[in-house]
């Protein structure tokens, strides 16, 4: 048996997705309803990291677990990790993100995803680590002034992001919860080339078929439109990370997808042809 949490999520769905058609599933989820996955042995059990019972619940004769956690500064991977203990659950498929290896990422994201880290590889519990790239799909935050205005706006449009695929690194996530050897490893997740938010404006003109506009968007109105979606202490850990993208932090390819999947990584071009109509 493998449980997914997240599967309600980016990657968390794209995992749950695959597996379901052919394995024993167990999803962990405070919204069942959303959960619909179909395959002959799916099971789906409705609470969170913060109720014990439903851990247990879920927990109970799973073999191997895709681990995501996303509420910053809870210790929903400590809480997590002692009903796996508990249960007897053997290896741990954490998703965790790529900034945890950069020295100069000092944020507050990316000290509570290292800690995060940390407390997996002391879990006791057999582990693989997922470090991706920024998200493809994060590009879906523009949508509605695309669909509305015909602009994207961005912050350091000129610089470059090895973005990933979910979908790829949900392989990769499947290839480790189901295949011997991936105990102990981490894999370093990135698209096949860096490319910047202009780039993406220009691919996404040209899937959609209309001209589109970049918008810079300075600091300040970078801040302001940060802080009216996230606490500010987010915000602020998310524009040290813009600034690490503008520095070239983020534009190193690593090769972990296309060996580990035995094809190369997805371009932005794909994805955004598989998603266009989320822009339309």
């Amino acid at each position: 048996m493998i449980l997914v949490t997240g599967a309600t999520g980016t990657v968390g769905r794209e995992v749950a997705r695959l597996l379901a058609p052919g394995r024993p599933l167990r999803i962990l989820t405070r919204r069942p309803e959303l959960a619909t996955f179909q395959g002959p042995d799916v099971t789906v059990v409705r609470g969170g990291f913060t109720d014990p019972e439903s851990l247990h619940r879920a927990l109970t004769g799973v073999r191997a677990a895709f681990l995501v956690t996303n509420q910053v500064g809870e210790e929903d991977d400590a809480r997590f990790i002692d009903a796996a203990r508990a249960c007897g659950v053997r290896h741990l498929v954490k998703l965790s993100a790529a900034a945890v290896e950069d020295p100069e990422a000092d944020d507050l994201i990316t000290r509570w995803q290292r800690e995060n880290e940390r407390t997996v590889r002391e879990s006791g519990l057999a582990w693989t680590l997922l470090r991706p790239r920024s998200f493809m799909s994060n590009t879906l935050s523009w949508a509605p002034a695309i669909r509305s205005e015909g602009v994207v706006r961005a912050l350091h449009g000129e610089s470059a992001n090895a973005c990933v695929d979910p979908r790829d690194i949900a392989e990769v996530a499947v290839h480790a919860l189901t295949q011997d050897g991936q105990e102990g490893r981490v894999h370093a997740l990135s698209g096949p080339e860096p490319v910047t938010a202009l780039e993406q404006t220009a691919v996404l003109s040209k899937v959609l078929g209309r001209p589109l506009r970049f918008e810079e968007l300075g600091p300040e109105r970078a801040r302001s439109a940060l802080l009216d979606r996230y606490p500010e202490v987010i915000a602020e850990a998310l524009l040290h990370s813009a600034g690490r993208q503008r520095a070239g932090a983020k534009a190193r390819v690593n090769s972990a997808v296309p060996a580990l999947l035995g094809r190369p990584a997805r371009t932005f071009d794909t994805w955004a042809a598989d998603h266009a109509q989320a822009f339309a």
